[in-house]
């Protein structure tokens, strides 16, 4: 079963002469395990696209399933916990809070989800995991552009998501710590299985992409399968 499908949505903002089409009649099917790049000009959609597979938007037509579930027939309260539990977000901001240590902004994911168990050693072994298992007390002003994401990295994986979702995650980095973070996220997918889905047009993700999937003025102009994804059955 695929593990996110949106069946011809479409996405529109503004009216009148000001109507602006981001998304038309896109049809997509995302396998568990993939590690794929949505990529295209700016306005092209990707931004969008990764919306409605993260559920913080909706489309004007068409529907969008995760793990087979149609979204749109979910209330408020199916919403926040299918975001919750299943999807991670990666920004290229960062996103994290200025006031807390890495551990806490770690464990701030947990404490929305309601996770239970001991979510102040979960938050440190998962910033163990992204390299930072010696800079647990910092707070986001102590830390370099990349360490700060890899505490995003960490936040968006101590959930254990089922699809990771990263807006251009590498765009406020250098070429050094960006391809850090890849292989952080590329090892991820490898031993885990987690689907990775990236909005970006840098070079340096799509040559570690297992699919390349191409927008243009809001429509598919192309898909390209470069690897298979993780095989099933890898540990989630």
């Amino acid at each position: 079963m695929a593990i996110c499908e949106l069946k011809h949505c479409s996405k529109t903002y503004g009216s009148g002469v000001s109507l602006v089409h981001a998304l038309d009649d896109v049809s997509l099917s995302f396998e568990p395990g993939e590690f794929t790049v949505i990529s295209g000009p700016s306005g092209s959609g990707k931004t969008t696209l990764l919306n409605l597979i993260g559920c913080l938007d909706v489309p004007n037509t068409g529907s969008v399933l995760i793990e087979g579930q149609d979204v749109s027939r979910l209330n408020d309260r199916e919403l926040a916990r299918l975001r919750s539990w299943r999807v991670g977000f990666i920004f290229q901001s960062f996103n994290l809070v200025p006031v807390l240590t890495a551990t806490e902004n770690v464990e701030t994911a947990l404490h929305l989800a309601r996770a239970p168990g001991d979510r102040r050693k979960l938050a440190e072994a998962m910033l163990a995991e992204v390299g930072l298992g010696e800079l647990l007390r910092r707070r986001p002003s102590q830390l370099s552009g990349g360490q700060q994401q890899r505490v995003a990295v960490a936040r968006a994986l101590v959930k254990r998501p089922a699809i990771v979702i990263a807006d251009e995650p590498t765009a406020n980095l250098d070429s050094h710590a960006g391809t850090q973070i890849l292989d952080i996220m590329r090892k991820m997918n490898e031993e885990s299985g987690v689907t990775f889905l990236f909005s970006t047009h840098d070079r340096m993700v799509m040559e570690r992409a297992r699919r390349v999937v191409r927008l243009h003025d809001g429509r598919i102009a192309g898909d390209e399968v470069l690897e298979p994804p993780v095989p099933a059955g890898k540990p989630a």
